[in-house]
């Protein structure tokens, strides 16, 4: 199907107005267009729309070879305004029904040109079957740009967002830390908590999370998550069923110290909540000093039977915790009383006045906690 040149040199002198047209009856019929024409993407669509309808009739007029570069320009023009339609946040729904009106307006106007322009039935089917032929090029050409960005925009925000964990682990500087947030388009929270779970149940925790959540593939064997201003309760309850665990709740860019206490605490096997093993994890902070403070502070007994030695040791534990509240001491261990006395009498003769003084009280209690 060839047109006329008289026919396609009056549908080229109504593209400014058919443009407008187009334009008109995308923001009356497209939500999401309403408010898009008032900002620096009103002129792009615009032009994208004017380049567009010239390609086609470059196409329909059939004009030499070098002349279809118009068309490939067309096609390069949706592609282009895909891409910024994915950064202007419209989805593809939005686009395709923009081409949809976009080819109706089109081919109402158009086909009233041909008529009279004397264009049979025969050849009007096939300049029917042009456009939306046409369109549906250029609406997939659209398309493929609006993925293209959205992907691309997605990796490299990831690798921001990648990059400001990493410098979040590192201690980077406030600046920084302020710097990188900034350009990966993350909003700066007041808190993070680090929180440890197994790989496979990662996304699994990350559901119930902020989306804002930054993910750390791993960290010792775990995935590890830095969460943003969550409620503690909240975040405990989401983490129950799947074998997490959460470091203390602070400041944004000190989550190293969450990131630490909570593989710590992993290591020494405390369940969900680090901060309700605080003293189990200062006791175990080095092992080895707690192991010469057993060693010194229980070392009067150990010139006695292992028996003998562990019943000491027990007495002398219930008496630091019950503040040597003798009865409270006899329930705790199921003795009598007087058991207790005479128990503490050996213990006073092998201490003697060091049961009284405050640093030895202490490391007794560490030593027995």
């Amino acid at each position: 199907m060839t047109l006329s040149p008289a026919a396609v040199k009056e549908m080229r002198s109504q593209l400014p107005h058919l443009a407008d047209d187009i334009v008109s009856a995308i923001v009356q019929e497209v939500p999401a267009y309403r408010d898009a024409f008032s900002g620096p993407m009103g002129q792009t669509i615009s032009n994208a729309v004017r380049l567009a309808l010239g390609g086609f009739l470059t196409l329909a007029g059939r004009s030499k070879a070098s002349d279809q570069r118009t068309t490939a320009l067309a096609t390069e023009g949706s592609y282009q305004l895909g891409r910024g339609e994915a950064r202007s946040g419209r989805s593809t729904d939005a686009l395709l029904a923009a081409y949809r009106i976009g080819a109706r307006v089109a081919w109402r106007e158009l086909s009233s040109t041909g008529v009279r322009h004397g264009l049979g039935a025969d050849v009007l089917a096939d300049f029917a079957q042009l456009v939306f032929a046409y369109i549906d090029e250029q609406s997939a050409a659209a398309v493929a740009g609006h993925s293209e960005e959205t992907e691309t925009t997605g990796r490299v925000r990831q690798r921001l967002l990648d990059r400001l964990a990493e410098l979040l682990l590192e201690g980077a500087s406030a600046d920084e830390l302020t710097h990188a947030a900034e350009r990966a388009g993350w909003p700066e929270p007041r808190t993070l908590t680090a929180v440890l779970a197994p790989t496979e149940t990662v996304r699994a925790v990350v559901v119930g999370l902020p989306r804002e959540t930054l993910q750390v593939p791993e960290a010792d064997g775990d995935g590890l998550l830095l969460v943003p201003d969550v409620r503690r309760s909240g975040l405990l309850r989401t983490l129950r069923d799947h074998d997490a665990l959460a470091g203390p709740t602070v400041a944004w860019r000190e989550v190293r110290r969450s990131v630490d206490r909570a593989v710590r605490a992993r290591a020494l096997g405390v369940e969900r909540d680090t901060e309700s093993a605080l003293p189990h994890l200062v006791l175990h902070a080095d092992e080895d000093a707690l192991a010469d403070l057993r060693a010194q502070a229980l070392a009067p007994l150990d010139a006695l039977k292992p028996s003998a030695r562990d019943k000491l040791a027990d007495t002398l534990r219930a008496w630091l915790l019950h503040q040597g509240r003798r009865d409270d001491v006899a329930k705790a261990l199921f003795v009598h009383p007087q058991t207790v006395r005479y128990r503490m009498g050996q213990l006073r003769d092998l201490y003697g006045d060091r049961l009284e003084d405050p640093d030895t009280v202490l490391a007794l209690t560490l030593a027995l906690a």
